[in-house]
């Protein structure tokens, strides 16, 4: 059965050749915009040999070259990031796309706060005050947060964002705890393209839960799942592709035979039906190699049928 259901598609984010990459990108995003792909997103990278570019200057880069997509950042580290610059930021970017963003944010627990100038301590509190300082800036004219880490009185910022109340905030969680704070101060979870479908639909269990014990209508909150894919019908060879891949960016090779989705284009649509099966009411698609050829495939030979 067809669900229609909602697909992003993952931007091009590794910068090989400077001038061929960015005619390049600049091909995808109209490209993506026109073939009716519900969003775009990015993904974060501040450190490490894998050269990610940074994510919200690549979102406002294509909000520029679109008109329709949505735009995403899944997930973003907040806690790296001072939240008063980052509420500017966001609603900024959120002005520039004319209300297309969407605002995907994580603790994350692979990054050093420390070499960014934060403390390791309480970090949790932290995150939870920094998406407090987000929504008080958005929403409240003049604004006041008081917490542990961030107190102001009567303070403003504008321009608000377009959307109202605010971007939509997006979680990445897995743990049971996470999962419970996504529920109770996100709009929409997101489960992570590093993790096996079978993982995502134990979260899903999670996921249903917390919203029942909060008392919230389940159509108040999107969940999603990026998918890290390869269609080929040379199996083998797709597989091969994805584990380079992954050993290039995650450092563990097996994580592609695990997490991704790979094989011709029939088999692909029938992974990503169990991904929507299990509950999933938006994907997003990842191709990690061949983008343009991949964007063609999905959107005539996939997305129609999920």
């Amino acid at each position: 059965m067809t669900r229609n259901t909602p697909c992003g598609i993952a931007i091009p984010q590794v910068a090989g050749d400077g001038a061929a990459y960015l005619t390049e990108l600049n091909d995808f995003l109209k490209r993506a915009d026109a073939l009716g792909f519900e969003s775009a997103w990015t993904q974060e990278g501040i450190l490490g040999k894998f050269p990610l570019l940074e994510p919200l200057s690549l979102l406002s880069h294509a909000a520029a070259l679109t008109t329709k997509l949505r735009l995403g950042v899944s997930i973003m580290l907040i806690n790296l990031r001072n939240p008063l610059q980052l509420a500017k930021t966001l609603a900024t970017l959120d002005l520039l796309s004319g209300g297309r963003l969407d605002v995907g944010v994580g603790v994350g627990r692979h990054v050093d706060e420390g070499l960014f100038g934060y403390s390791k301590d309480r970090r949790i509190r932290r995150f939870v005050e920094g998406i407090a300082v987000l929504k008080a800036l958005w929403t409240e004219d003049p604004a006041t947060v008081s917490g542990t880490f961030w107190n102001f009185e009567n303070i403003s910022m504008n321009p608000k964002p377009v959307q109202s109340p605010h971007p939509p905030i997006w979680f990445g969680a897995r743990s049971e705890v996470a999962i419970r704070r996504a529920v109770r101060l996100g709009d929409a979870w997101m489960g992570a393209g590093s993790s096996s479908t079978e993982a995502f639909i134990k979260q899903m269990e999670l996921v249903r839960r917390e919203l029942d014990l909060a008392d919230r209508d389940p159509a108040t909150f999107r969940i999603s799942k990026r998918v890290y894919l390869a269609i080929d019908d040379d199996r083998d060879r797709a597989e091969r592709r994805l584990r380079e891949w992954f050993a290039l960016r995650y450092g563990n090779e097996d994580m592609a035979t695990r997490d991704s989705i790979w094989g011709s284009a029939a088999q692909v649509r029938d992974e990503l039906a169990a991904v929507v099966e299990a509950g999933a009411g938006h994907l997003l698609l990842n191709p990690v190699f061949d983008d343009r050829e991949h964007l063609e495939i999905l959107a005539e030979s996939i997305v129609p049928h999920l």
